[in-house]
């Protein structure tokens, strides 16, 4: 027990870290849980409407890619559990990933965790206590989520596996990235190895569902669905992820068992003897410090593009007869194809506003990290510092988009035989970003002034993406949703672009971008 010495303290430590951060992530998971059994009990009044929705479904190879094997499509659990388990279960593993990296291999960089490991602390300690965190949080979720469930009217049993479900994928992914911790130096390297795990776990479920399924029995969400909520319950899976994620907690604490403090069991690249010049400029270094970021979001959009576009062709054959989805789709004008396109183009630019929130946030993990203060101890001014950094956020919100928006498009031309649809989709996809580069305006305002709380970056991207597809649900006042910087974009390719909000968009961000620099001018750096 002597390397476990410290856990609790540890472990209050970490919650008291991380408690705004968890409590966010938990509540948006529930609230969008909860907003889409609403929108599916107004989308599907009854059973047959439901079925009728569900042998559609049924033999779309596409939408099973996406969601997960069709079980009980014909229930409102069924399709309950269809609609939200993978993306729920994706989400979860984010969270838990982000919490493990940062606490383990996050303080091994920054030193606090040598200042931790010098007081009358376990080897152990550290790993015991964030995996704890874990647990907690993923307890509360799982719980939090069983609630919700069962407050809408689903029933008990489904209910509880589709929690434990979602919360028993989170919990494998922080034991996934406990191990990873152990493997780099970085922790940028170790989200990353985590963060490929998630993906190749995605990919080999999404092939064995459209398949004959046995390749989603080696991916952990392919376990998550194989509960099989409201579809006549498997219970046993459950022991299948409780083995695995004592393997993985065995397996992190042997690694950690034989390795130096700081230190990872893949030594890092010896780097060049002499610097590329791309380098020597500030603009040449951001690009650097956000090409890997930049490279994974831009293909994660080109293949959600992709199935998107793929399904683009059926979208009428899925509506069918069903007035309430048509008159969903009709808000955004045109007909059902393009108004489809248009939500399409909406769902892609909020991620893709992920990914300017997060590049945007790049500067202030080089300002904690203390890798700020030796680069601005020259003639290099804060402004021309943060300036390559936004220069890097621009021009990425603008790839991503593109690429989202060709991904579409090309899908979409090539099983509609037009190419037309290329750059129109494309457009409809760049004509977000004076949006998107608001939300990155707010994000530097915060940086400059309250850097503490810039954060809140992510907070906000997520309230917009639920005033943007939930507001309605919710019967949020129309000045509310008006708030939001997506609310004025036109919805191309089912309206006409609209030139003045978008100027009006940019000038803002403009301003705030202006703002946050002027802030950043007066502060003290922190560390």
């Amino acid at each position: 027990m002597i390397h476990l010495t410290g856990t609790g303290p540890l472990a209050r430590l970490v919650l008291r870290r991380d408690r705004v951060r968890l409590a966010v992530w938990v509540g948006a998971i529930a609230l969008l849980t909860y907003t889409q059994v609403a929108g599916l009990k107004g989308l599907y009044p009854d059973r047959q409407s439901l079925a009728e929705a569900g042998q559609l479904v049924q033999d779309n190879a596409a939408f099973i890619a996406m969601a997960g094997p069709p079980v009980a499509l014909d229930t409102l659990g069924g399709r309950t559990a269809f609609e939200i388990s993978a993306f729920g279960m994706v989400l979860a593993a984010l969270m838990n990933l982000f919490l493990v990296t940062r606490h383990l291999r996050g303080d091994e960089e920054a030193g606090r965790a040598e200042l931790l490991r010098s007081t009358v602390v376990g080897r152990h300690a550290s790993i015991t206590a964030v995996l704890a965190t874990a647990l907690l949080a993923d307890a509360v979720l799982g719980g939090l989520l069983f609630a919700v469930l069962i407050g809408t009217g689903l029933p008990a049993g489904g209910s509880a596996a589709l929690a434990a479900g979602i919360a028993g994928v989170g919990l494998l992914f922080a034991g996934m990235a406990a191990v990873s911790s152990q493997v780099t130096e970085g922790t940028r390297a170790a989200s990353g190895i985590a963060g490929v795990a998630l993906a190749v776990s995605f990919v080999l479920r999404a092939i064995g569902d459209v398949g004959d399924g046995r390749l989603s029995w080696l991916s952990p969400l392919g376990w998550g669905q194989a509960l099989r909520p409201y579809g006549g319950e498997r219970w046993w899976v459950l022991a299948l992820m409780a083995a695995a994620l004592v393997a993985l907690i065995w397996s992190a604490y042997r690694i950690n068992s034989h390795r130096d403090l700081g230190a990872g069991i893949v030594p890092p690249r010896a780097g060049p003897a002499r610097a590329e010049p791309g380098l020597l400029s500030p603009t040449g270094l951001a690009v650097r410090l956000h090409r890997g970021a930049l490279a994974g979001w831009t293909l994660a959009l080109l293949l959600a593009g992709v199935a998107y576009g793929s399904i683009s062709g059926d979208v009428e054959d899925f509506v069918g007869d069903n007035e309430t989805i048509a008159d969903i789709m009709a808000q955004a004008g045109g007909d059902l194809v393009e108004s489809f396109l248009s939500t399409t183009a909406l769902v892609l630019a909020m991620i893709a506003t992920a990914y300017s929130v997060q590049a945007t946030l790049r500067m202030r993990s080089e300002e904690q990290a203390g890798r700020a203060e030796p680069v601005l101890a020259g003639a290099l001014s804060r402004w021309r510092w943060a300036g390559s950094h936004l220069q890097v956020v621009v021009a990425g919100t603008l790839v991503v988009l593109a690429a989202a928006g060709l991904g579409t498009g090309v899908t979409y031309g090539l099983i509609d035989g037009d190419a037309g649809h290329v750059p129109r989709l494309l457009a409809a996809s760049l004509v977000h970003a004076p949006a998107a580069l608001v939300v990155v305006g707010v994000t530097v305002a915060l940086y400059g002034f309250v850097p503490r709380f810039a954060v809140a970056g992510w907070a906000l991207v997520a309230a917009l993406f639920v005033m943007g597809f939930f507001g309605d649900i919710l019967s949020l006042p129309e000045w509310f949703l008006e708030l939001s910087p997506f609310h004025h974009v036109p919805s191309l390719p089912a309206e006409d672009v609209a030139v003045l909000p978008l100027v009006l968009l940019s000038v803002l961000a403009a301003a705030l971008i202006g703002l946050g620099l002027a802030g950043l001018r007066r502060r003290d750096l922190q560390t």
